[in-house]
């Protein structure tokens, strides 16, 4: 499994694809496919088929939604200049109770700002 330096909630960008450079926040990441779900990006048309609710209303139709993307494809955007780019790990040593905890802050490598 990759690693994924890409979480739930942040805002990224299209690096690739047919909506190249258009932005996002993160709806959800799944691990085992590499890939990410984001908001107003990669939306696909779906035909539901019908049904009934509970209620009686009719359901179906056609369905416009998000599909998902893959992590090669976006990056994380930097909240200083609001372009593109990686991101690292910054391992501070915090002492709380008496003893040594490590703490882990990710870090834009374009500007170094907390993420």
């Amino acid at each position: 499994m990759a690693k994924i330096r890409i979480k739930k909630g942040d805002t990224v960008q299209v690096l690739a694809g047919k909506d190249k450079g258009s932005t996002g926040k993160v709806i959800s990441v799944d691990r085992e496919k590499s890939r990410v779900l984001v908001e107003g990006v990669n939306r696909v048309t779906r035909h539901t088929k019908a049904g009934q609710t509970a209620r009686g209303s009719q359901t179906g139709g056609l369905v416009v939604q998000e599909s998902p993307i893959h992590v090669s494809n976006v990056a994380v955007v930097d909240p200083e200049d609001k372009k593109p780019t990686r991101t690292k790990t910054r391992v501070e040593t915090v002492e709380r109770d008496g003893r040594q905890k490590a703490t882990r802050t990710r870090v834009s490598v374009r500007s170094g700002k907390d993420l």
